[in-house]
C-alpha cells in the first residue's frame, strides 16, 4: 500500500522562508496542495507531463518545487511566506498505475503577520 508523508511545516513570521519535504513510499508523487482554514483545498505546485510545473498564481516567484527521484521524495521550497500562505500544505500522488490517487496527512504552514 503507498503512503506520502509530509514534514517541514512550523510557524513563521511573515517574510520568512519554509522547506516541505514529502517522502513516497509506492507513489509517484505529483504535488502539492493546501487547505486554508474555512477554505478548498488549492493547488499550490504540481508536476504536468512530468517536467513541466504548473504554481499557483498566488506563489509563483516564491515557491519552488523540486525532486529527488533517488529518495523518492518532493520538496517545496518557499520563501516570502505571506499571512495568506497559513494552510495545512499536502502532498499528492498516484500509484503506477495512476488509477489509485494518494494524499499524505498534512503538515502546517502558519505564517504570523
Amino acid at each position: 500500500q503507498g503512503r506520502l508523508v509530509e514534514s517541514g511545516g512550523g510557524l513563521v513570521q511573515s517574510g520568512e522562508s519554509l522547506r516541505l519535504s514529502c517522502d513516497s513510499s509506492g507513489v509517484v508523487i505529483l504535488g502539492w496542495y493546501r487547505q486554508a482554514p474555512g477554505k478548498q483545498r488549492e493547488l499550490v505546485a504540481v508536476l504536468t507531463d512530468g517536467r513541466d510545473t504548473k504554481y499557483a498564481d498566488s506563489v509563483k516567484g516564491r515557491f519552488t518545487l523540486s525532486r529527488d527521484r533517488a529518495k523518492n521524495a518532493m520538496y517545496l521550497q518557499m520563501t516570502s511566506l505571506k499571512p495568506e500562505d497559513t494552510a495545512v500544505y499536502y502532498c499528492n500522488g498516484n500509484d503506477l498505475t495512476g488509477a489509485m490517487e494518494f494524499w499524505g496527512a498534512g503538515t502546517l504552514v502558519n505564517v504570523s503577520g
